[in-house]
């Protein structure tokens, strides 16, 4: 699902991107940040694209996180190519495996999302996990192809019943079409509720830049 953060609402069908309310001033994510002495790069592992940042005031530690559904390892800039590999890719498989686990309430809802894509979509997507997410706080949703992996943020938890299923179909779409051109909305039509879907997360937006407005 696309980013939000306090980004600017998107006009048309890109209406799903919208912001999450935080309480907090806008700001860049993270990622996009300059760093000093930090060079970026990426490593696939089992299918998945990898972020490695290579510090030149790490010394010998390497620590990984998610950030924003997606694996991010640090390492140091002296480290050989081969060591650098490898413990990325052991890295990167420990961090996916515990957020895997989830925390409890996954397996409902994943159980809800093979329903409504079993409804929807014909069993077309078939996702290899669903679970709730409290990493993720810029997006309703992520969903990573290569995987089948499909992580819903807990804010998602307060929005009303056809809104998540929503935010859920609009991910298992991914899994179908990645990008979000006429096909992957033609698949979404199918949804009665899309339109009211749409109007709730607009206004979710709206009432944030509001807030945020001096």
């Amino acid at each position: 699902m696309p980013a939000r953060g306090r980004r600017v609402v998107l006009a048309g069908r890109g209406r799903y991107r919208s912001p999450m309310p935080t309480g907090s001033a806008p700001s860049r994510p993270a990622a996009l940040r300059p760093t000093r002495g930090v060079r970026t790069d990426t490593q696939v592992v089992d299918g998945e694209t990898v972020t490695i940042r290579r510090s030149t005031r790490r010394r010998r530690t390497v620590s990984g996180r998610l950030e924003e559904g997606r694996v991010v390892v640090m390492v140091p800039d002296a480290l050989s190519g081969a060591d650098e590999r490898r413990l990325v890719e052991q890295l990167a498989r420990r961090i996916r495996s515990r957020d895997r686990r989830g925390p409890a309430g996954d397996a409902e809802l994943e159980a809800r999302a093979t329903a409504l894509a079993d409804r929807y979509l014909g069993g077309r997507a078939r996702p290899t996990a669903v679970r709730w997410s409290s990493r993720q706080q810029r997006r309703w949703g992520s969903c990573t192809p290569a995987t089948g992996e499909i992580r819903i943020s807990e804010a998602a938890r307060n929005l009303p019943e056809d809104v998540l299923d929503y935010v859920l179909l609009h991910e298992l779409v991914h899994l179908l079409v990645p990008d979000h051109g006429p096909e992957f909305w033609a698949e979404l039509e199918v949804y009665p509720a899309l339109e009211r879907a749409r109007g709730f997360l607009d206004g979710v937006a709206h009432a944030q830049e509001r807030a945020l407005t001096p």
